[in-house]
């Protein structure tokens, strides 16, 4: 679920915000986008599209206001939910041919970040289409080998 809030405050300079908890805002326009990912024993069920306005005031709205002061005093305007594609390995990008399948190229799993990384993907995975490998940058530690082999790539700020 993603939420619309307008601060009361302006929150001049503010940028994306990703605190250790999960939780993050951004601006958008004159609002303010954010959410948490649910703990997996309150995670919605995939069919159930309904907002879930308890869970701001429960889980988002607590952590906002305790991170940006400002955000003590907000509207929610809006939200949405929707499915969110997720590498549950590692929340990284699965990018490259299948080892089983070369002719299947993969680009997914990006957890949230795809649209941040999607100039460079498109790039290299264009590369890896006409060169058959990755030329610009060499992206083949996030193959899907390392989903097979189980073994993550490890960041700190990403859930």
């Amino acid at each position: 679920m993603v939420f619309v809030v307008d601060c009361k405050e302006p929150l001049t300079g503010a940028g994306l915000m990703i605190d250790p908890t999960g939780l993050y805002f951004r601006p958008e326009g004159k609002f303010y986008l954010t959410g948490i990912q649910p703990p997996e024993d309150d995670d919605p069920d995939v069919e159930d599209f309904e907002i879930d306005h308890e869970f701001f005031d429960r889980e988002i709205w607590p952590r906002l206001a305790h991170r940006v002061s400002a955000m003590q005093a907000l509207k929610v305007q809006s939200a949405w939910c929707c499915h969110y594609d997720l590498n549950t390995l590692d929340h990284n990008a699965i990018l490259g041919c299948h080892p089983e399948l070369p002719s299947f190229v993969i680009a997914c799993g990006f957890s949230g970040h795809g649209l941040q990384h999607s100039p460079g993907v498109g790039r290299a995975i264009s590369e890896l289409v006409n060169h058959g490998r990755f030329v610009s940058i060499d992206l083949k530690r996030f193959g899907y080998g390392r989903i097979a082999a189980n073994a993550p790539i490890r960041e700190l700020n990403v859930y």
